[in-house]
């Protein structure tokens, strides 16, 4: 289980450093939060603690996002909340991606439950005021 409190957006860059250091070897992870709570910010921070300077955006429309590292690694980013059916997953897919062995991180993975493999990294981000956040994950 891994859980850290960030109390600031300046705070973010390390506690994404100990959130991938904590699971170094997982590359599927599942956001859970309101909206607004901050997964499309905290997935930014983990994309550039793996060392992706690519412009990172959610992925709303398209469903899914590629960036790349300094290190030639991709990193898939998912955005399911406008997703109308599993089938739509399906056809962007989304089983190729998961099972890459490539970074996986997914926004409203809710709407796919269905499809989500059997071990992932369950992350919630509970909203504490405007601006301080906690983050609990582990693995499911």
């Amino acid at each position: 289980m891994f859980s850290i409190q960030i109390n600031t957006i300046e705070e973010l860059p390390q506690a994404a450093e100990a959130f991938l250091r904590h699971f170094q070897n997982e590359r599927i992870f599942a956001f859970y939060g309101k909206m607004g709570a901050g997964k499309t910010t905290l997935i930014k921070a983990l994309c550039r603690a793996l060392g992706s300077t690519d412009p990172i955006t959610s992925p709303t429309f398209a469903l899914v996002n590629e960036y790349s590292t300094a290190g030639n690694e991709r990193i898939f980013h998912f955005d399911f909340y406008r997703i109308k059916n599993i089938e739509e997953a399906l056809d962007i897919g989304f089983d190729d991606y998961v099972y890459s062995g490539k970074y996986c991180m997914m926004e409203w993975p809710e709407n796919i439950e269905d499809l989500l493999p059997e071990k992932i990294v369950k992350v919630e981000i509970e909203v504490l005021d405007s601006s301080a956040r906690r983050i609990t994950a582990n693995i499911v």
